[in-house]
């Protein structure tokens, strides 16, 4: 089995609990309300702000055994730039303030990923923030296209307020297949190890975010 695979299998209860969260179901049921959705978005933001600086932090710490991983980071990072500012134009179209997003402070949920996330590639093996990769690109692609639709068709809102979703289910299927040789490539049990840990945390800390967003109180 490969590596990647035996990262499916071994996180499956982890994943359970994140796709469990009660706003997911209401989305896929299409009884999210706007204030749910936006603040999703918000709490996206304070994330998604990190996705560069993160792997930034990777490459920088990566030893030189590892120099492929970091030049696939260096092609992430072109890519991945400015994402943040999707969603702010997707907060405007919902009718939100995006600047007040941009100044706010994130839920505590949201806060403790991204600064666990910092601290496994600081003080213990930046391969680690793969981890953090596979669980937020196999997330989008298994809910970002579907779960837009859905809000989309159930608020009525523009396509314009849904860049970040619509984006990220597509673009996050080309980065999975890239994710998956990656990961394959890693033939040394620590970095497997560190990536491993570092899925099963941080689906249960998104799935915490979720669980912090306000839910809607219509029922299927």
């Amino acid at each position: 089995m490969s590596f990647y695979d035996r990262l499916l299998e071994q996180t499956r209860a982890e994943r359970d609990y994140l796709l469990a969260a009660p706003i997911i179901q209401q989305a896929m049921a299409g009884t999210v309300s706007l204030d749910s959705y936006l603040a999703f978005l918000g709490e996206a933001y304070h994330h998604v702000k990190h996705t560069v600086p993160l792997l930034m932090a990777c490459g920088a710490r990566l030893p030189e055994r590892l120099e492929w991983l970091r030049e696939a980071i260096a092609e992430y990072i072109e890519e991945e730039y400015g994402h943040q500012e999707w969603i702010l134009n997707d907060i405007r179209a919902c009718g939100g303030d995006a600047e007040a997003v941009r100044a706010g402070t994130p839920k505590m949920a949201t806060e403790l990923m991204v600064a666990y996330v910092y601290d496994r590639i600081a003080r213990h093996n930046p391969a680690s923030f793969f981890g953090m990769v596979q669980v937020l690109e196999g997330t989008s692609i298994a809910l970002a296209t579907q779960a837009a639709g859905i809000i989309q068709d159930k608020l009525q809102l523009p396509a314009q307020a849904f860049s970040y979703l619509t984006s990220h289910g597509s673009l996050d299927l080309e980065h999975i297949e890239l994710l998956k040789r990656l990961l394959n490539r890693l033939d040394e049990a620590d970095d497997q190890a560190a990536v491993l840990h570092t899925a099963k945390v941080v689906y249960r800390l998104y799935g915490d975010i979720f669980r912090s967003l306000p839910l809607s109180e219509e029922r299927p």
